[in-house]
């Protein structure tokens, strides 16, 4: 929509559709009213769907199903009855269980503005050249509310500048305002993804990478080469004069810098077969390459790794390591755990080692349980346990299934300035706030620390990891002496939690009456929103064996990755953001009942009988559930989850 300043007396229609005047406020309750008389709920719903024009073209193309807009129409009655008058299709929008982006689409194409084809780069490019057009605080401003200039450009009409703004919701009244704020004589606003317009603020104000810019400078930059003596060992001389070099520093700080630009958990560093260094990130629990060096020597690199890592040394190659890592990173100080192994290599000159660096970025802290992504029976369960005065909460799941961010999040949950948390970690990853977290090192063990908190007035107790037999005693001790306490195993489901804490020679009353719940995890890739499309020719027969039934073949649209390499998005990944899925064993007295009557194991099939029975929604449920919503793929809930 092209528009020239307007007065600030003149007001825009708030519904965008172009139109001026209307009926009075009074015309337009008595209209309200009338049209919500009715008494049958199908009636008020296609009702309302009908006059809602972004809806019914959504419902007409078949974006969205009946049973979502009736999930988000009862929500939006209820706004309604507290006077809060948005579209039926913005409620759908905020609902996390469909795809804004495409509702936005629709909603921009049915009142006319411009599909902007801006590419990320040309973008990126326009606003940096123009950054001192507008003031801080204006730059702050459209930030904030997901609005940017984009070209400026003389108007084949008038041959006027005109200024091309982009949104991905140009409906918006605030977005009009925002713009006539800044005072210009004519302006264009036109419709952009969700996802373009965050790449191109991402890349034009949340920096870049010099340490990357910088060693791209030089690319061909000349190995100075390695000597070794008869018996194999490094030359540590060259090694110094190779570790001196700058090249090597930019590679390692711009490696650091890039995977927390990337969201990356963990950076793995090791010499290939070929003496290239390897470097990967691990996104949404996947691994992929970042980069392959060809022109250093591995152990010069690696060295770098360790110079840079406290508590290693780097002379020491054959034995594992452990260090860390601190670095100020946009602003902010991130920290990195670093574990160093010796590994094999086919190269006999080479000294091998594995490095692996944890990313520790405090800004991913979820402080609120609901940000997890729990199913809503999950969730309501979990919380039910974790507000009991006392008793355990155990979580378990294979490593890298976000049981630590669950965990920290759970915390949150019970911590007030009249509760005594402490938690006993080895190492402490996340910091914090209100929370005494005790540091175990050489002079104090796990089981020193937990008979000590004992002494320590403790409301709430986590336990990072049950490991054995003591620690567990020690640790359902605490829960059966009035304390909440947290901890988690590695099993591969809720019954067989407790099956393993049998097998540690654990008393089957201390696990029946200790535990309040027990989550298994598990972490989902969800696909791409932008380029996932629908099966065309799903396997019925494989479904029913996966547990769908005939009636979710026709309630369900079954989604697969798209694999467009130049997907903006997920950056060809088929994949973006991760969303839990849980299994919550809570602990019943049928539950409780079954412990108590076994002897020297439990039997795992009868316990998750009972759990189902009473309520429990297993992973393969819950993973199912996420496939019917077209949250992920059938592929992806198979590898989380198993057949």
């Amino acid at each position: 929509m092209d528009h020239e300043a307007i007065p600030s007396s003149v007001s825009i229609d708030s519904n965008a559709s172009g139109r001026t005047g209307g009926v009075s406020g009074i015309d337009q309750k008595r209209f309200w009213e009338k049209e919500h008389s009715a008494t049958d709920p199908d009636q008020q719903y296609r009702r309302d769907a009908e006059r809602d024009r972004v809806v019914s073209r959504l419902l007409q193309r078949g974006i969205i199903t009946e049973q979502k807009v009736k999930a988000s129409w009862s929500e939006w009655k209820q706004l309604h009855k507290q006077d809060l008058r948005i579209p039926l299709w913005r409620v759908l929008a905020l609902n996390p269980k469909l795809e804004s982006q495409l509702i936005f689409t629709e909603a921009a194409r049915l009142y006319a503005f411009k599909e902007c084809p801006i590419e990320e780069h040309e973008g990126i490019e326009f606003v940096n050249r123009h950054r001192n057009t507008f003031a801080e605080d204006q730059w702050t401003d459209m930030i904030e509310h997901f609005i940017l200039p984009i070209s400026h450009e003389k108007d084949a009409a008038t041959g006027e500048a005109k200024w091309i703004f982009v949104t991905h919701d140009p409906t918006r009244p605030d977005v009009h305002q925002i713009i006539q704020r800044l005072r210009l004589r004519r302006f264009e606003l036109q419709f952009v993804s969700e996802s373009t317009l965050g790449a191109i603020i991402s890349g034009s104000f949340l920096g870049r990478n010099a340490f990357l810019e910088r060693l791209n400078e030089n690319v061909n930059a000349v190995d100075m080469g390695m000597s070794y003596e008869e018996e194999g060992l490094v030359d540590e001389s060259a090694l110094e004069a190779e570790i001196s070099r700058s090249h090597l520093i930019n590679l390692f700080e711009g490696a650091l810098v890039d995977a927390v630009k990337m969201g990356a958990s963990d950076l793995h560093i090791y010499p290939d077969a070929d003496g290239n260094i390897q470097i990967h990130f691990r996104v949404d629990g996947e691994l992929s390459e970042w980069r392959v060096e060809e022109r250093f020597k591995p152990e010069a690199f690696l060295a770098v790794v360790k110079d840079n890592s406290t508590n290693v040394d780097r002379f020491d190659r054959d034995a594992a390591q452990d260090g860390f890592i601190q670095r100020w990173i946009d602003d902010v100080l991130i920290r990195f755990r670093v574990s160093i192994l010796p590994i094999a290599s086919p190269l006999q000159d080479i000294h091998a080692e594995s490095i692996v660096i944890r990313v520790l970025d405090d800004r991913k802290i979820l402080t609120d349980l609901r940000q997890i992504g729990l199913q809503e029976e999950a969730f309501n369960r979990f919380q039910k346990a974790i507000r009991q005065p006392h008793g355990m909460v155990i979580l378990t799941d294979p490593t890298g299934s976000g049981k630590s961010t669950t965990l920290v999040a759970a915390l949150y949950q019970v911590v007030t300035p009249k509760v005594n948390v402490l938690t006993v970690e080895d190492p402490v990853e996340y910091l914090m706030r209100g929370i005494r977290q005790i540091k175990l090192g050489p002079r104090l063990g796990l089981e020193g620390a937990l008979r000590a908190i004992l002494r320590h007035d403790p409301d709430v107790v986590m336990v990072r990891e049950m490991r054995d037999k003591e620690t567990a005693d020690l640790a359902i001790k605490l829960a059966n002496t009035g304390h909440l306490t947290f901890s988690t195993l590695h099993t591969n489901d809720a019954p067989s939690a407790v099956s393993r804490l049998f097998k540690m020679g654990v008393e089957p009353f201390l696990i029946a009456y200790a535990i309040n719940i027990v989550v298994a995890q598990r972490l989902v890739r969800k696909l791409c929103t932008a380029c996932k499309i629908p099966d065309p020719k799903p396997d019925f027969d494989f479904l029913r064996h996966l547990g769908f039934t005939d009636e979710d073949f026709y309630t369900t649209t079954f989604y697969q990755a798209g694999e467009h390499a130049k997907c903006k998005v997920c950056k060809g990944n088929s994949y973006k953001g991760r969303q839990a899925i849980a299994e919550t064993m809570l602990f019943t007295p049928k539950v409780r009942a079954l412990i108590l009557k076994a002897k020297d194991s439990i039997d795992e099939n009868d316990l998750r009988t009972a759990a189902v029975q009473e309520g429990m929604t297993t992973l393969q449920e819950s993973a199912r559930q996420l496939v019917m919503d077209g949250v992920t793929s059938i592929d992806e809930a198979i590898r989380v989850t198993g057949t």
